[in-house]
């Protein structure tokens, strides 16, 4: 099996690039965004490989990060997600936001991805809820955080915080993200008011 790629671009299509590596040329298939994060033909280039082996065909599928593959792997454990529709998904939401998504059951977030209905979004947030990859530091704390809004647990007062922003235009994950960092400043006691002034600042920054 082949995990990781390291060498020039030979080719970059619009769903794929071929990777020369010490002369052999590798196929491999990636989302929108991983295709945006490499450089020009000719330049060095990481690739972390999930591998599909069948009958009929070797298949490499390329992605900038572990974090991305690990989602690769994990989106397809939802029924009506295969291989195209998982990558769609990461070409539209970064790993982050599809951890924030996915901990707020946010539905629409995750129905931008071309090939993602409503039911397979639904499916998605509701399946993958206690099988998201694990982040470290502020990042695990904020998700956590998002994670008890989506689940209906958290503190009535951040939770009326998050709705008073989203009333103000904010999308949910920026609401939520901004009332995150307004309770680590204040403290998990604090009024909602407090909240809304600190997350406000926070989002005009």
């Amino acid at each position: 099996m082949i995990g990781k790629l390291k060498g020039t671009l030979d080719e970059i299509g619009e769903d794929h690039v071929v990777v020369d590596v010490h002369g052999v040329g590798y196929v491999a298939f990636c989302g929108a965004r991983t295709l945006s994060s490499l450089g020009g033909v000719g330049e060095a280039a990481v690739l972390f490989i999930e591998t599909y082996v069948r009958e009929d065909m070797i298949r490499l599928y390329g992605f900038a990060s572990e974090a991305e593959r690990g989602w690769f792997r994990l989106l397809q454990n939802v029924q009506g997600v295969g291989a195209k529709v998982a990558l769609g998904v990461l070409g539209t939401l970064s790993p982050g936001d599809l951890a924030n998504a996915v901990a707020l059951q946010d539905k629409a977030m995750v129905a931008r991805a071309p090939g993602v209905g409503p039911k397979v979004a639904a499916r998605i947030v509701s399946e993958l809820k206690d099988k998201a990859p694990a982040f470290s530091g502020a990042a695990a704390e904020d998700i956590g955080f998002k994670r008890n809004l989506g689940e209906g647990v958290a503190p009535a007062p951040a939770a009326d915080a998050v709705s008073a922003l989203a009333n103000l235009g904010y999308s949910r994950d920026q609401a939520a993200g901004a009332v995150a960092a307004a309770v680590k400043e204040a403290g998990e006691d604090a009024a909602s008011p407090v909240l809304i002034r600190l997350a406000l600042k926070a989002l005009s920054r």
